[in-house]
Formats: structure tokens, C-alpha cells, sequence
């Protein structure tokens, strides 16, 4: 009898009582032949399948007994979830995943698929005739190889969009369609057709409580055109630039790729014994948990101890990811993940199509490497309550945006419905009508517990991403098992009848009672694979307990942001000797025949814009993009001319939404590419936060530095714009980016220090994968005058590329200035804040007072060498901080003076804790020169 609360003892007495009254077989079939007709799934290979289900199953139980007992520290499980084994078995090994936390079963089969130790082709279970020796070989692997669905059948497609205009990318051709007619979507008419592949609607699952097809049928929405509309293989002779190929001669989707057989068979040893089909006896043979998937269960009992010796995140946290599977950790379901992985979607499209054409990688430079195989698409799975977030709304709206547009991005959404959020639940019927409306994405459906007919439906939606290079996703029907975790009590918000109908969807229940029904297995033999898993679980969770945790602050935060401050530097002089040597002509071009450097004196914009240009040709892996960067030139003319020099693959436009724009960056970054996005306004970063501190700043720390999202983020903010904004266009609050572990904030306030520092970053980016914030102070980019109206002194030279070297700014070093003596204060800022310094410190000249400027120009890490001497050289620190006194930069440098022991006077001068208002109110919140210099007597008064 089940409690008000399914625990693990329920769901195991349940499971076990399940198994128990299975009827016998009534037959036993050959394992090597597909489980139903019409299939292509054999036998075989469900049963390595409900091997991937129980493990991951196995790992649930253990998880909680480890718990128990105070020695395990993740419960979030999978229970419920395991139908997502058939859709790890219809990608390919290398199609890079974003998994959600209960993708226990994925994840053993992605193991499974990648295990270089298994042979290409199995001795897979093979039928033999009694008295004939057991064959090593079988033709399962071969046979069961699925093809695309829509291979038997159309050959063409409706185009990508019905309205006339550019693609964002007009210079990538896109692959030979049809045209849908005008004014309708992406793929022509939306209609809600419900038929599906052959072998789709196979029994054995239970009805979707959303409304999304019949019991155990799976559905496939046709609202994006036919999915069975792929060319034939025959029709494969010509491969247009914009489509991809599969990889030899091997249909698009392989299960279980070079894994071991899930069953050996051998003569039945006397009468008596069950025949098979044309006089074969068949029997099953114990064998041990296959390599690969105790190795996948090995990870993820490390993850729940929090072992140093865990694979990806080395017991920093628990989450599914191994570089080496293709599998990116991710550490939310909460939809955080899904902008990356449409970034990832573009990027790997943008870099197929460039490979295609030879302009991947420029001539005389090494070759970037392609993490990802040319044809790959990019998985990511979610939760039924994630798709309401915004941030997964952003991610579905811009893979629809830019299918409108004609540019594809491959990239195949999976959401798990098990109907909850912890207790909240998802109305009947609104995420299934919730995913169908997703303009410009392909729907499928299918029920989790029927394994059978996901896999059909799952190798359908991939095979059709992959072919189109268009966004799909599957809706897959599941169940919620033992709670959202733990602690959580289910009685308090489910009846319990509500619980006991839940287990009796049991995923791996039905798939134990579709292998009797197949005459595969008994339920005893089920039963026994069961508990003989259970005890490999069991027995791999006790040895991972006696492994060492990360035993200090240094092994924690070791991956975190690594500085390779003389690898920097050599990748900075490297740069300036390709420009001023065999890049020169080049580079000539690109400037139209006048490098910046012979000019004349620049402003803080043209700097910006010029080290840009130098850096599009030194990195072929960097883009621009953002609001406004392309065809406009940016808002304030920052990027203008680049689109014109490099084209619209490499600086180009995007939709008008923060969150889409970092995500696509942290996509780009970890295919391999070199970002640059742009927010428009610092104001407007502050929608998207979560994409720099939950997405980027973690994927070193969370991969141990074996997967990396580099990225140059610029970012247009700081206040003192006259007669402009308000608020949002004066924004002066950087707190949320100061206490990102790992994060690069770069403030240049002069001209000179603008192209050198962006350079450095574009280099740490390259070399340490650092995720930087460019922050550019809009009322500098245009300024030319010091200290009086046509004196000139804001402008710089733009340095020669001989002189990139040493002229470089190392990440967290300031920049000093004397004034007068230099004897009596040190003044300490950073950005705006260093012109309006300077000027008060040729008043405080004037009145005998000598004066040490310190332009921090890095907020993180700060300059801490570089303000403990130059306060030491004054004894009087006036910290000028143009953010606000609460949060902002000055409390910072006065904690490092502390903690250094400092122990002169110091004093702060700060922005009011208010928001910029409009006009000429704006000056009574912010920092002035008057304030300054009567800041600085203040200190000299003491």
C-alpha cells in the first residue's frame, strides 16, 4: 500500500509487485529483429534501454539512501523521467546537450553511445539455431539502424519565411527551397494534424494529461510543414551549401552508437526450452551492467557526494556534463539554459556554412577547432514549468525570429511534462497549446512512458532538424516520481490518489511490461536485471563515499577564472606583429587605405570602433552583434563602417531583447567563436543579469576549465549625458556585475586606454576564456576638450600595431596621473570620474595642493597593488565614485585600503542613492568637480 508520500520503498515495493504479475511470455522472440513491426527498434536495443531506465532508476534509490545517512547532497531525481532514454538513443554521440536534472537515463545512454571500447558493430543478441555454434556477429546493428522518417518520402520544402527582406546573414545562401506563400509562417499554413510515423503510435504508454494525443499514441503536429519531407536517400546526389549531410553513408540518427549488446544469446541447452521464430531457441544470458553505463552512474553518485574526483564539476555542484559526451552542464531547469543553446544553434550553423565556403579561418592563421561535427544539433531539455519563464519565452521567441528571417539554427527543444513545478501545476492542456503556437518551431509530441514510440517520434524530430536546420520541439509526456526531491512532501498539495495513479504510469514499468509482451523477458528475469543493477548502484555508491571533497577555498575556486597575464601579453604583441607584417595589406583595406594610427588624435568612440576593426581581423572567429551595431552603426556611432568592412555574417543585428543577446554570445563562445555583443544601455542589462552570472561566470567553474564561453561584452552606460535620458540612459548602478565571481569588468575613460584595454580583453577572452564587461561611458565617447574648449587634451593617438605590445594594460592595473607635486592626495576613481579628477586637481594646483589621480580603469579585479602604493605615497585617499554610495565601487577600494592595512585618511565622494533624473535635476545625485575639490581640502583639513 502506497503512503501519502511516494518514497523510495514505496516506488521499489511497487515496482517489484509490478514485475511480479507479469504474465510468461507467451513466446520468446528474436531480440535481433525489430520489437514491432514496422519498428525500427530491435529487440536488443530496447532491452539495453530498460537497462539505461533502471540505472537511472537505481541511481534515485541511491541517492536518497546516501541522504539517509548525511552523506549525500542532491535529491532531485529522474524517477518518472526515464522515456528520455529514447531520446538520447535518436541523437548522435556528438550532438552537444543541455540537459535539465533528471536526465539520469540520457545521460547513461549518451555514455553508452560514446564508449570508444565498444565495438562498432556488436555481437549483439543474436538468434542461432540449436546445435550451431553462437554467432559473434549479428546484422541488428545494421538492420536496425533507423532511417529519417521523412526519407521515403517529399523531396522539398516550404521556404523559411513569407516576407520579402534580407536574411540577417545575406551572404551565407541558404539552401534551395520552396517558397511559402505570402503572409503565411515559416513552412507554410498552420494546421493541427495529429498523424504520425509509422511505429509512433505504438501501445504500451498512457494518456497525456495535456491534451497532447490518445493513450500510448505519440503525435506530430504538421503546423511547419510535412515532417516526412525529407529527400530520399537516392535523391542525395547534389548537397546544396545550406544542407547538411549525414556522415557517411549512416542514416541521421544511430541508437545506442558503439555500444555493447544489450543481450547474448546461445542454444537452448535441451527440450523444453522456447523456440523461436524459423526454429531458433532462444534464452537470455546474465551479463554485467554494460561499461559504460556503471561509469555514467559512477558520475553521477560523485555528483551527489560532491567528489573532488566528480568528472565535470569536480563536487562543486551536481549536474549532467562531460565534455568528452557532448553534454554541457547546466545548472537550472528553470530555462536559463535555453538562450545558450539557441546561441549554440546559430553558431553552429553560422561555422558549418563558413567550413563549406573555406572562410572558416583566414590564410597564414591556425585553424580554430570545430567542437561539434558539421550536421550536429543541439538538444536541450527542460521542464514543463520552465516554459513559462522569461527566459525560456526569449530563447523560443528568437529561434522562431530568425526562422522568420531565413537563418537557421538547429537546435531540437525537448520539454518534459510531468504537469508540476515542485507544486504548481501546469493547466490541462496549456503547455501542449502553449508549444504549437511557438512560431517558427516545429512541434512533436509523444507519450514518456511509451518508449517505443518516442524513439519513433524523437529520431523524426531529429532527423528533421538536422535536415532543415530549423528548430523543433518534442513535448514529451511524463510522470513525477519520490516528489520534486527529497524534502519535498508531496501529501501537502497531491492526493493521495493523485500519487498512486502517477506510479502507476511508471516509465520503466511499462517498458518491463513492453519487453514480456515482445517475448524478450520475463518478469522474474526483469526483475532480477533489476535488483542485480541495483546492487552494481549500490556497491559504486559505497566506494565513491571514501573519495576526497575539495578540501579548500584555493581547489575550489581554482577553474574559476584563471589569469595567464604573460600569455595575454604574447597573444597582444602576436596580434600587433601579424598586423604590421604579413596582415598589413590587409589590414590597409579595411581602413580604406588610412589606418587609424595615421588619423590623427581620436576621440574615446573612434578609438573603440578602430580597435574593433583591428580586432575583427585579427580573431576570424569574433562577431559584433546587438541592437542597432550593423546597419546604423550603433546608436552613437561606435560600430559604424564595420558591417561594410566584414560583412553581415560577422557584424550583424539582432532582435531587440537582452537576454536573446547574451544568450546567443554564451552560445557562440562555447561553439568555438570569438563574441562580442553590445547592450545597448547598461540600464538594460540589468533584464538579462542571470545570462552573465548564472550562464557565463559558472561554465569554467562547473566544467573544471573543460568547457568555456569566451565573450567581450560592451556595454554603452554611466551618467553625465547632457540634455539626454533620464534614468535609463544615465544608468551609474554596476553592484550586480562587481560580485560575479570571475567576471572582467573593464571602465576605459581615455581614448589611448579604450583600443589598448579592449584588446587585452579580446585577448584574455582567447587565451583564459574570460567573460568580460566592457563598460564604455557614453558622455566620453565624443568628448575632445580637457580643460578648456578646444585644448584638444581628451583626444590620443591611435597607437601603431609595433607599439600594441608595449603599450599593453594588463588586466587589473591602474593608470596614474600627477598633477602639481603629486605630493599631498591621492584621488581615486575611474571613468567619468577620471576627467572630472583631473580638472579638479588643476584647481587644487592652483592653489599649491599636488594631487595623484589613479584611473582604476579595471572594477574587477580591482587594481589593489596600484592603490595601497600610490594612497602609501600621500597618507590622504579621496575616493571618487560616480555610482552610488550604496553598492558602489568606492566601497570596495576603501575595503581593499582595510584589508591591506591602510591606515591613512581617507574619504568618499559618491553619487546619491537615487535613480538619474531627467534635466538639470540630474545634478544634484551626481558627482561634481565642486564636490571634489572641496572633498580633497576636506582631507587636507584633517
Amino acid at each position: 500500500m502506497l503512503s501519502d508520500v511516494t518514497t523510495p520503498q514505496d516506488l521499489d515495493d511497487r515496482f517489484r509487485e509490478s514485475l511480479a504479475a507479469l504474465a510468461a511470455p507467451p513466446h520468446r522472440s528474436d531480440p535481433a529483429r525489430p520489437v514491432a513491426e514496422g519498428s525500427a527498434l530491435t529487440g536488443a536495443q530496447l532491452l539495453d534501454l530498460f537497462d539505461a531506465q533502471v540505472t537511472s532508476r537505481q541511481l534515485d534509490l541511491a541517492g536518497r539512501w546516501l541522504r539517509s545517512f548525511g552523506e549525500g547532497y542532491y535529491t532531485i531525481g529522474s524517477a518518472g523521467h526515464e522515456g528520455n532514454a529514447a531520446v538520447a538513443a535518436a541523437l548522435r554521440p556528438t550532438d552537444p546537450a543541455l540537459l535539465h536534472y533528471r536526465s539520469g537515463a540520457f545521460y547513461c545512454v549518451r555514455a553508452a553511445q560514446a564508449d570508444p571500447s565498444a565495438p562498432a558493430v556488436p555481437p549483439s543478441a543474436s538468434a542461432v539455431r540449436s546445435g550451431e555454434p553462437a554467432a559473434e556477429t549479428a546484422p541488428a546493428a545494421r538492420a536496425s539502424q533507423p532511417t529519417d522518417a521523412a526519407e521515403a518520402g517529399r523531396t522539398t520544402e516550404a521556404g523559411p519565411s513569407g516576407r520579402s527582406g534580407a536574411s540577417p546573414v545575406p551572404d551565407l545562401p541558404e539552401s534551395s527551397e520552396q517558397g511559402a506563400a505570402p503572409g503565411e509562417p515559416a513552412g507554410g499554413p498552420a494546421t493541427d494534424g495529429t498523424d504520425s510515423p509509422s511505429g509512433a503510435g505504438s501501445s504500451g504508454g498512457t494518456g497525456s494529461p495535456d491534451g497532447v494525443g490518445s493513450p500510448g499514441a505519440a503525435a506530430i503536429d504538421r503546423s511547419d510543414g510535412d515532417a516526412a519531407d525529407l529527400p530520399r536517400a537516392a535523391d542525395s546526389g547534389s548537397n546544396p551549401e545550406g544542407q547538411a549531410t549525414a556522415v557517411g553513408d549512416q542514416p541521421a540518427a544511430v541508437p545506442l552508437a558503439h555500444s555493447r549488446p544489450a543481450t547474448v544469446t546461445v542454444p537452448a541447452p535441451g527440450p523444453g526450452d522456447d523456440v523461436g521464430p524459423d526454429g531458433m531457441r532462444m534464452t537470455g544470458v546474465k551479463r554485467p551492467l554494460p561499461r559504460a553505463y556503471a561509469d555514467a552512474a559512477r558520475d553521477v553518485l560523485r555528483g551527489m557526494v560532491a567528489s573532488s574526483q566528480e568528472p565535470i564539476a569536480g563536487g562543486r555542484h551536481k549536474v549532467f556534463g562531460r565534455a568528452d559526451l557532448a553534454v554541457v552542464p547546466t545548472t537550472s531547469t528553470v530555462a536559463s539554459h535555453l538562450p545558450r543553446a539557441v546561441g549554440m544553434g546559430l553558431a553552429v550553423e553560422r561555422l558549418r556554412r563558413l567550413d563549406a565556403r573555406g572562410e572558416a579561418n583566414r590564410a597564414g592563421v591556425e585553424p580554430e577547432p570545430t567542437p561539434w561535427a558539421a550536421d550536429a544539433i543541439v538538444v536541450c531539455s527542460f521542464g514543463d514549468a520552465s516554459i513559462n519563464h522569461a527566459s525560456a519565452t526569449a530563447a523560443f521567441n528568437t529561434a522562431g525570429w530568425y526562422d522568420h528571417t531565413g537563418l537557421r539554427i538547429p537546435v531540437l527543444f525537448v520539454c518534459e511534462d510531468n504537469g508540476l513545478g515542485i507544486s504548481v501545476r501546469s493547466p490541462q492542456g496549456w503547455v501542449a497549446t502553449a508549444l504549437r503556437s511557438k512560431p517558427g518551431i516545429r512541434y512533436f509530441a509523444a507519450d514518456g512512458a511509451d518508449l517505443v514510440g518516442t524513439y519513433e517520434v524523437a529520431v523524426e524530430a531529429a532527423a528533421w532538424v538536422r535536415r532543415h536546420r530549423r528548430p523543433a520541439v518534442l513535448h514529451l509526456t511524463t510522470v513525477r516520481l519520490m516528489g520534486h526531491a527529497g524534502a519535498d512532501a508531496e501529501s501537502a498539495y497531491r492526493p493521495a490518489s493523485e500519487i498512486t495513479a502517477e506510479v502507476a504510469r511508471d516509465p520503466v514499468v511499462a517498458t518491463a511490461r513492453r519487453l514480456v509482451d515482445a517475448g524478450l523477458a520475463s518478469g522474474p528475469e526483469l526483475l532480477d536485471r533489476y535488483d542485480e543493477i541495483g546492487w552494481q548502484v549500490r556497491r559504486i555508491a559505497e566506494e565513491v563515499l571514501d573519495e576526497p571533497k575539495l578540501a579548500d577555498a584555493a581547489e575550489v575556486i581554482a577553474p574559476l577564472a584563471p589569469r595567464r597575464p604573460v600569455r595575454v601579453a604574447l597573444a597582444v604583441a602576436d596580434a600587433g606583429a601579424r598586423a604590421a607584417g604579413p596582415d598589413a595589406v590587409t589590414r590597409a583595406e579595411a581602413f580604406g587605405g588610412k589606418p587609424p594610427e595615421l588619423a590623427g588624435p581620436l576621440t574615446l568612440a573612434q578609438s573603440i570602433n578602430a580597435a574593433l576593426t583591428d580586432g575583427l581581423l585579427s580573431h576570424p572567429q569574433m562577431a559584433v552583434f546587438g541592437e542597432d551595431v550593423a546597419a546604423k552603426g550603433g546608436v552613437y556611432g561606435v560600430t559604424k563602417g564595420l558591417r561594410d568592412r566584414f560583412g553581415v555574417a560577422r557584424v550583424f543585428d539582432t532582435l531587440l531583447d537582452e537576454t536573446s543577446i547574451l544568450g546567443l554570445g554564451l552560445g557562440a563562445g562555447l561553439a568555438g567563436m570569438l563574441p562580442v555583443p553590445e547592450i545597448q544601455y547598461l540600464a538594460y542589462l540589468h533584464n538579462a543579469e542571470d545570462q552573465l552570472r548564472g550562464e557565463a561566470a559558472t561554465m569554467r567553474f562547473f566544467s573544471q576549465g573543460a568547457l568555456r564561453n569566451p565573450m567581450v561584452v560592451r556595454v554603452a552606460g554611466l551618467a553625465y549625458q547632457e540634455g539626454f535620458g533620464g534614468h535609463f540612459h544615465n544608468d551609474n548602478s554596476v553592484a550586480v556585475l562587481r560580485d560575479v565571481p570571475g567576471l572582467v569588468i573593464a571602465v576605459p575613460a581615455r581614448p589611448d586606454d579604450a583600443a589598448a584595454m579592449l584588446r587585452t580583453c579580446l585577448a584574455s577572452a582567447t587565451v583564459d576564456g574570460s567573460v568580460c564587461v566592457f563598460l564604455e561611458p557614453i558622455a566620453l565617447y565624443h568628448t575632445r576638450d580637457l580643460y578648456t574648449d578646444g585644448d584638444g587634451e581628451w583626444l590620443a593617438d591611435y597607437a601603431d600595431p609595433g607599439a600594441w605590445a608595449g603599450g599593453h594594460v594588463p588586466v587589473g592595473r591602474a593608470r596614474v596621473y600627477g598633477v602639481g607635486s603629486a605630493e599631498d592626495v591621492t584621488i581615486i576613481t575611474f571613468g567619468n570620474g577620471v576627467r572630472m579628477s583631473l580638472r579638479a586637481a588643476s584647481a587644487l594646483a592652483d592653489e599649491g595642493i599636488g594631487t595623484r589621480v589613479v584611473d582604476l580603469r579595471w572594477l574587477a579585479p580591482l587594481p589593489v597593488a596600484d592603490l595601497i602604493r600610490e594612497a602609501a605615497a600621500t597618507g590622504r585617499v579621496l575616493v571618487v565614485d560616480e555610482t552610488r554610495r550604496s553598492g558602489g565601487v568606492g566601497e570596495g577600494v576603501i575595503a581593499a585600503l582595510v584589508d591591506a592595512g591602510y591606515v591613512g585618511a581617507a574619504r568618499r565622494v559618491a553619487a546619491v542613492d537615487s535613480f538619474v533624473p531627467l534635466g538639470p535635476a540630474a545634478r544634484q545625485v551626481l558627482v561634481s568637480e565642486e564636490a571634489i575639490t572641496q572633498g580633497a581640502r576636506t582631507l587636507l583639513a584633517r
